[in-house]
């Protein structure tokens, strides 16, 4: 363990940084909602990751930090490290982390992890990325980076929230891609974004468990259902939907991957608080 000096609300103190830990800077903070922000951290040299997983970050408040899982949301070749969280009220950590400021000190443990990456899957021709909420953040990673494309012709990301506005950071990270230096090209060509709502009335509504079920959005989209043999489908989001999707494609054959044994489809068990 290290001493330095750190920043928290734009203010200097002493702290030990855990081992195994790094000590980084925020450098940009953006709130969408009353429960939803995103946040930039600098990356340390030393630190790498496969897009698509999820590292421990806290702060450095009292003498044992709590930290929690979170996905990266920036691709693996950033020269920076994006999160986007949810702000849980009462919340261990994201109590204080909504609070966060340009300049603070953010802890982040030196392992990646996570099974939503793409060695876990067999490789296929469509991609389907579902998510709920927070997510996403994983598949904003993911609809970056070029091995995405390389491996799969079409990919379809969907995200399902309550409210439209709460969909926002969806609409930001696709618009990204598309602009992207490395991946624009193929994005603007090949990615498909499905937002969809359950409670504030858009074009789309429900929840993407019910319109994988009914085939309405693959009916919606122009393309055929499910099939096993040429799709892999990554899993993101609440219990409930993680739970949901695995009976869905369960009953249509598809089996579930790992990192040591790829198969059909992935899903996400951290979860933030």
């Amino acid at each position: 363990m290290q001493a330095t000096t750190i920043m928290e609300q734009g203010a200097e103190r002493e702290f030990v940084i855990p081992a195994n830990t790094f000590a980084e800077t925020v450098v940009e903070v953006e709130h969408y909602t009353d429960r939803l922000f995103r946040f930039r951290i600098t990356r340390p040299a030393s630190f790498r990751f496969r897009s698509g997983e999820f590292v421990m970050i806290g702060l450095p408040r009292g003498d044992k930090p709590v930290f929690r899982a979170y996905s990266i949301s920036s691709p693996a070749w950033d020269d920076e490290i994006e999160f986007f969280s949810i702000k849980v009220p009462n919340g261990p950590l994201t109590e204080h982390l909504q609070k966060i400021r340009v300049g603070d000190t953010i802890l982040m443990r030196q392992k990646a992890t996570g099974t939503l990456v793409l060695d876990a899957l067999r490789p296929g021709k469509r991609l389907f990325l579902i998510s709920t909420g927070t997510g996403i953040a994983p598949f904003a990673s993911l609809i970056r980076d070029p091995e995405t494309y390389e491996k799969f012709d079409r990919i379809y990301l969907t995200h399902t929230c309550r409210d439209i506005a709460d969909l926002k950071y969806g609409y930001d990270v696709a618009k990204l891609a598309g602009e992207d230096i490395l991946v624009g090209e193929e994005a603007s060509a090949r990615l498909v974004h499905f937002a969809t709502t359950t409670r504030e009335e858009t074009a789309h509504m429900g929840r993407i468990t019910t319109l994988i079920e009914n085939d309405s959005l693959f009916s919606t989209l122009g393309i055929e259902p499910l099939d096993r043999e040429n799709d892999r489908v990554m899993i993101c989001g609440s219990m409930g939907l993680n739970l949901d999707m695995k009976v869905i494609l369960e009953a249509r054959g598809f089996e579930e991957g790992s990192n040591s044994r790829p198969a059909d489809y992935v899903v996400e068990r951290a979860f933030v608080g």
